[in-house]
């Protein structure tokens, strides 16, 4: 019998880049991009699985593979991918308001979906939704990014709790984590005189690396971890 396979989407860069990385010894991995080209590490023996998570057809598609091709095996789901599209809600284009919502709340909600279908019939799975402090906090010109980040959390206690209606003994957990201020390419864009302003706020006094979230990750989706379900998991440096 092989290793338990685990979806990780947005595995091609940054924090899914780190979590697959992380994963990899323990797990087959089922890395998502939008395109191919895109995944940069592979490692040995995982599949690659593309669909533009922007559109309700990518989502499904994605949804319908995942199931077909991988459903026997499937033992987690990391919903990594998400966009964040910085603006006054007051001049956010619609179009911008439908990518991030489509992206980080979405998909991560069909995908649960189609896991927990599996899931259900094994009794047996674990979900992790990637949130952010800003779902916990809010932020300014992060409301419709917030907005989504919020709704994993809620998402995540809530599919727990259904796992449980649902099932008498069983091993399901769904849970979040909620990332800080990390070190990716997104926190790049913050302008110095903004980040040091969010450093004053940060008991640990720096911005955390995405390594240190893909450990988290890993231990969670673990046996180690087997009493922690719906709840969502904060790792910060202290922000709040």
């Amino acid at each position: 019998m092989g290793k338990p396979k685990v979806l990780i989407t947005g595995a091609s860069r940054g924090l899914g880049l780190a979590i697959a990385k992380a994963l990899d010894t323990h797990y087959t991995l089922i890395l998502h991009a939008t395109k191919e080209e895109n995944i940069i590490w592979k490692g040995a023996d995982n599949y690659v699985l593309c669909a533009d998570l922007s559109s309700s057809e990518g989502i499904a598609d994605l949804c319908k593979r995942l199931k077909q091709n991988h459903g026997d095996d499937l033992y987690g789901v990391i919903n990594n991918a998400g966009i964040a599209l910085d603006k006054s809600l007051i001049f956010q284009p619609e179009k911008d308001i439908d990518a991030m919502l489509n992206i980080n709340l979405k998909a991560p909600i069909l995908i649960c979906k189609t896991a927990m279908k599996i899931f259900n019939l094994k009794k047996a799975g674990v979900i992790i939704n990637i949130s952010s402090v800003v779902g916990e906090t809010g932020n300014a010109f992060q409301s419709v990014y917030a907005a989504t980040k919020a709704g994993l959390v809620a998402l995540s206690k809530s599919l727990a709790k259904e796992a449980a209606a649902l099932n008498g003994e069983h091993k399901i957990r769904v849970l979040s984590v909620s990332p800080g201020f990390i070190k990716t390419a997104m926190t790049d864009t913050i302008p110095e005189t903004e980040m040091n302003k969010y450093l004053l706020m940060i008991p640990s006094k720096r911005l955390g690396e995405v390594e240190e979230i893909a450990e988290t990750i890993a231990f969670l989706l673990s046996d180690k971890a087997s009493y922690i379900n719906g709840t969502n998991i904060s790792v910060n440096g202290g922000l709040f």
